[in-house]
C-alpha cells in the first residue's frame, strides 16, 4: 500500500513538501521510540565493539593452526544481502537528499534534522545506524578463511559503529549526507564482493572505483563537518563541537588510510609491475 508522505520535520519543514511514494512500514516505523531508545542504549556500541575485537583476535589466534574454511557460499548470501539492504536504502535516502537539494539548496541539506524524522527516510536513518553492528560479522569471513586483516578494515568497522550510534541519539547535521553517502559506497562494494564470492570476473577498474568512491565519501565528510561547524553558531545547523571534533578525526584519518591503500594497491603496484617487465 503507497501513499504520499505528508509528515513534518524540524527547522525547514522540507518533508512536508516531500513528492516521494511512501511505503507502509516506513509510515509506520516508530522513529520517537528509536531516538528515545538510542539515547539510552548507545553506549552498548562499546560492548558491541569490545566484543568484536576479542573475537577478532581470538579467532585468529584459534585458526592459526588449523586450515582455513571453505565459505564461498555463505559468503556469497552475506554478500548478496547486505548489496540489496544497501541499494534499497541508497535508492530511498538519495531520493530524499536529492528532493531537499532541488527544492531547497545544498545548505539545508547540510544543515536538515528532518531526515531523521521523514517519513521515507526516517526508517532508513535509524535502520543504518543499526546495521554497524551485524555489519562486523565480514570479519567473520576474513578470519575464518585465514585471509590478511588489515588494520583499515577493523578500525573503520569499531569507529563507524561508535560514530553512529552516539550521532543519531542528537540528531546531528549533516547525517543525511553521511548515511547516504555509506549506503550508495557499500551498494557498490558489496555487491563487488557477491560478484567475487560467486567466482565471477568482475574487471579491475571496477575495484579501483569503489576504493575511488570511498576516498570521495571521506573527503565529502570532511566537508561536510567543516561547514556544520562553520554554520553551527547561526542557529539552523544543529550539532555539538565534540561531536564535529570527533567526526572530523574520524573521516581524515580514513581519508590518509583509503588513499595509502589506494596507493599501495593500485599505483605502487603497478610501478612494481612496470619495472619488473623493464628488467625482463
Amino acid at each position: 500500500m503507497n501513499f504520499t508522505g505528508t509528515g513534518t520535520g524540524f527547522g525547514s519543514g522540507t518533508d512536508s513538501l516531500l513528492p516521494l511514494t511512501e511505503f507502509s512500514f516506513e509510515r509506520r516505523f516508530d522513529d520517537t521510540g528509536a531516538i528515545r531508545w538510542m539515547k539510552e542504549n548507545w553506549n552498548k556500541s562499546f560492548v558491541f565493539c569490545a566484543l568484536y575485537a576479542a573475537l577478532v583476535f581470538a579467532g585468529q589466534n584459534y585458526m592459526r593452526p588449523r586450515p582455513k574454511l571453505n565459505l564461498r557460499r555463505p559468503l556469497v548470501l552475506w554478500s548478496l544481502s547486505l548489496a540489496l539492504f544497501s541499494i534499497i536504502g541508497s535508492v530511498r535516502t538519495g531520493s530524499y537528499m536529492f528532493h531537499v537539494l532541488s527544492s531547497s539548496g545544498f545548505r539545508q541539506s547540510v544543515c536538515d534534522q528532518s531526515f531523521y524524522i521523514g517519513p521515507v527516510s526516517k526508517f532508513w536513518a535509524y535502520a543504518f545506524v543499526l546495521s554497524k553492528a551485524p555489519e562486523l560479522g565480514d570479519t567473520a569471513f576474513i578470519v575464518l578463511r585465514k585471509q590478511k586483516l588489515l588494520f583499515l578494515h577493523w578500525y573503520h568497522h569499531i569507529t563507524v559503529l561508535l560514530y553512529s550510534w552516539f550521532s543519531y541519539k542528537d540528531l546531528v547535521a549533516g547525517g543525511g549526507w553521511f548515511m547516504t553517502m555509506n549506503y550508495t559506497v557499500h551498494a557498490l562494494m558489496y555487491s563487488y564482493y557477491a560478484a567475487r564470492a560467486a567466482g565471477l570476473r568482475v574487471p579491475r577498474p571496477f575495484a579501483v572505483l569503489i576504493t575511488s568512491a570511498q576516498i570521495t565519501q571521506m573527503a565529502m565528510g570532511l566537508t561536510v563537518c567543516v561547514l556544520v561547524y562553520g554554520w553551527m553558531p547561526q542557529g539552523d545547523c544543529p550539532s555539538r563541537v565534540d561531536n564535529i571534533v570527533w567526526a572530523s578525526l574520524m573521516y581524515l584519518s580514513y581519508l590518509l588510510l583509503f588513499s595509502n591503500f589506494f596507493y599501495q594497491t593500485y599505483l605502487r603496484r603497478r610501478d612494481d609491475d612496470a619495472r619488473t617487465h623493464k628488467s625482463e
